[in-house]
C-alpha cells in the first residue's frame, strides 16, 4: 500500500486519527512515494516560520526513514497512460500530476494507493 502525502500530512496535523490508518493498512506493507517526499521537502523549504519549518524537517525525517518507492521507465510509461485517460474524460491532468504519478507508482507496482482523504 501506498501512503498518499495527504495523509502524511493529516497524520502531522493531528488530522487523522492514526488508528484510522493503521486499521485502513491492515498487514499491508506501507511504503511512500518518493513523489510524496518531493511534496514534503516543498512544504519543509516553502515554511517562513522558524519553528514549524523544523517541526516539518523532523516529520519529513520520520517518513523518509520509511520505505519509498522511486519512479522508473515503467512508472513514466503507467503515468502516460492515466495522464492520458484523465484527459480523454475532458479533465486536465495538470491538477493532480504528482496524485498521477503516486498512481502510476501503485500501479506499476501492484499497491493499492490510500489517499483517505482525497476528494478528487
Amino acid at each position: 500500500m501506498i501512503f498518499d502525502s495527504c495523509i502524511w500530512v493529516g497524520l502531522a496535523a493531528n488530522q487523522i486519527d492514526p488508528q484510522a490508518v493503521i486499521n485502513a493498512a491492515g498487514d499491508a506493507p506501507v511504503f511512500t512515494s518518493t513523489v510524496s517526499l518531493g511534496e514534503l521537502n516543498f512544504g519543509v523549504q516553502s515554511c517562513t516560520d522558524p519553528t514549524e519549518r523544523a517541526m516539518r524537517a523532523a516529520y519529513l525525517r520520520q517518513v523518509e526513514s520509511r520505505p519509498a518507492i522511486g519512479v522508473s521507465k515503467h512508472t513514466a510509461a503507467a503515468f502516460g497512460v492515466l495522464a492520458a485517460a484523465v484527459k480523454q474524460a475532458g479533465r486536465s491532468p495538470r491538477p493532480h500530476c504528482n496524485d498521477l504519478w503516486i498512481a502510476a507508482q501503485a500501479n506499476e507496482n501492484g499497491y493499492v494507493l490510500s489517499p483517505l482523504l482525497s476528494t478528487s
